[in-house]
C-alpha cells in the first residue's frame, strides 16, 4: 500500500510533468515569449528543419508515384488541415456529410480514432508471431446504431456518429482497409477522409482544405517547433479552402498568401456559432442567453482555448475560473473533483465545458452545479455557391458518376 507521502510526492510529479507539457504547447504556440520559452524554441528549430525534410521527400515520393496510393472505385473526399488542432475541423466534417446525406449519397466518414483506446499490446505481438490479419476497423455507428463510445473510438468519431444518424463511421489507421470495409459491408458510395490531408495512401477526388482565420499557420514553422505538420505552400493540393473562425472581416494579408502558392484558390469562408447549451447528461438544454451575466468556470482540453473562452464571453459570461488541458485529455476523477472544488470556492454558477470535452466525462457522475457543453455549429458567411459546387460536384446521377469513376482510376 502507498503512504500518504508517496501519494503526495506522486501528485508532485503529475504536477510537473503537466506543467512542462503545457509549457512545451505555449512555446509551439508562440503564447509563451519569455526567455525561457526563446531558448527551448531555438532548441526545437532543427527538429522542425528534419521534420520539413522528412514531410517533403514523402510528398515527393507520392507524386512521383514513387509509393503509390490504391484506388477504390469510390468517390473520396478528404477534409484536413495544415496544422495541429484547433481548426474547427469537426463542424465542417459534420455539416459537409448530413449536405451528402440529405442528398441521397450512402457515406461513411473515415477517421484514425485518434486518442482512442488501443488494442492491447499483448494481441498486436501474437497478431504478428502467428501472422494472422489485422482485425477490421472499429464500427462507431453503422448509420443506425453508435456503437462505441468515446474511449473506445475517440472523441471526433464519436461526436460525429451521435449527431449524424444515417451515417457511418469507422475507425482504423489504414483508411484503405476502412475504405474497402465500407464499400463492402455497408455499400458506401462516398468516402469523408476525416483529417486526411496527409494521408496519401488513399487519394481524394475533392481535398477540403481549412485554415483557422485567427491563426493560420502559427509562426510558420514546422513541428515541433510549429504548428505546421508540412510546409504552407502544400496548400496547393486543395480543391477548395475553409476559411474558419471568421468575423467576416476581410484579411488581403492571409489571402495574397494562399494565392502565392494557389492563385485559383476558391474560398468558403465561415464562422462558428455556439448554438445552444446542453448539459452533461444530455438531459437538459438551455439557450445561449441563459449564459448571460452567469459567473462560470471554463473547462477544457483543446488545441485553442482562447477560442472557446471568448466565445463564453461574447455571450454575456463571466469566467472566474478557467482551467486548461492538453488537446484530448481524458480527465480523471482526482481532477475532475479538484476543478469542482475550486468552482465551488470561487462561487460561480454553472460548469462550461466544450462539446469535445463533455464526451469524455462520465454520464454518471454526480455534479455540484449546472454542468453544460456549448454546442458549436457553422454558418457560412462567403462561398455558399463554392460549397454548393462541392456538394454538388459529389451528388450528379449515378450514371454520369460511372463515367467519371473511369477517368479517374
Amino acid at each position: 500500500m502507498t503512504t500518504e507521502k508517496e501519494e503526495s510526492r506522486l501528485m508532485q510529479l503529475k504536477d510537473c510533468w503537466a506543467d512542462f507539457q503545457n509549457f512545451v504547447v505555449d512555446v509551439v504556440y508562440d503564447r509563451r515569449r519569455d526567455a525561457k520559452a526563446r531558448v527551448f524554441g531555438f532548441f526545437l528549430v532543427g527538429f522542425s528543419w528534419i521534420f520539413s525534410v522528412i514531410a517533403q521527400l514523402r510528398y515527393w515520393a507520392y507524386r512521383n508515384r514513387i509509393f503509390r496510393d490504391q484506388p477504390l472505385g469510390c468517390l473520396v473526399v478528404v477534409v484536413g488541415n495544415l496544422t495541429v488542432g484547433g481548426t474547427g475541423k469537426t463542424p465542417v466534417v459534420e455539416k459537409f456529410a448530413r449536405s451528402l446525406r440529405d442528398r441521397g449519397r450512402t457515406v461513411a466518414i473515415l477517421s484514425r480514432g485518434y486518442k482512442s483506446k488501443k488494442e492491447p499490446l499483448y494481441r498486436r505481438f501474437w497478431r504478428w508471431i502467428t501472422h494472422k490479419e489485422a482485425p477490421p476497423p472499429r464500427i462507431v455507428s453503422d448509420g443506425k446504431n453508435v456503437l462505441l463510445n468515446s474511449e473506445v473510438a475517440g472523441d471526433e468519431p464519436y461526436m460525429l456518429a451521435r449527431n449524424l444518424p444515417g451515417v457511418i463511421v469507422l475507425t482504423d489507421k489504414n483508411r484503405v482497409k476502412a475504405g474497402e470495409y465500407a464499400i463492402k459491408q455497408f455499400g458506401a458510395d462516398t468516402l469523408l477522409l476525416d483529417d486526411g490531408f496527409q494521408y496519401m495512401p488513399l487519394r481524394g477526388r475533392l481535398n477540403l482544405l481549412l485554415i483557422d482565420k485567427t491563426n493560420p499557420f502559427g509562426n510558420h514553422h514546422l513541428l515541433p517547433r510549429g504548428i505546421l505538420r508540412e510546409p504552407i505552400k502544400h496548400l496547393r493540393r486543395a480543391s477548395y479552402i475553409f476559411l474558419t473562425k471568421s468575423d467576416g472581416t476581410p484579411d488581403p494579408d492571409l489571402e495574397r498568401l494562399i494565392r502565392h502558392y494557389k492563385p485559383d484558390a476558391d474560398f468558403i469562408e465561415c464562422a462558428h456559432r455556439p448554438r445552444y447549451l446542453r448539459s452533461v447528461d444530455e438531459k437538459e438544454r438551455f439557450e445561449l442567453d441563459w449564459l448571460k451575466d452567469k459567473k462560470v468556470a471554463a473547462l477544457s482540453g483543446i488545441a485553442m482555448p482562447e477560442s472557446f473562452e471568448n466565445l463564453l464571453r461574447e455571450s454575456g459570461a463571466t469566467i472566474v475560473l478557467s482551467q486548461r488541458f492538453l488537446d484530448h485529455h481524458r480527465f480523471t476523477d482526482e481532477e475532475l473533483e479538484r476543478f469542482f472544488d475550486t468552482a465551488l470556492s470561487a462561487q460561480v454558477e454553472a460548469l462550461i465545458t466544450t462539446e469535445k470535452d463533455a464526451v469524455r466525462i462520465q454520464k454518471t457522475n454526480t455534479f455540484p452545479l449546472p454542468f453544460l457543453y456549448l454546442r458549436m455549429e457553422i454558418d457560412i458567411l462567403y462561398g455558399v455557391s463554392d460549397f454548393e459546387e462541392a456538394v454538388s460536384r459529389i451528388c450528379f446521377p449515378k450514371r454520369e458518376m460511372r463515367t467519371t469513376q473511369k477517368e479517374m482510376f
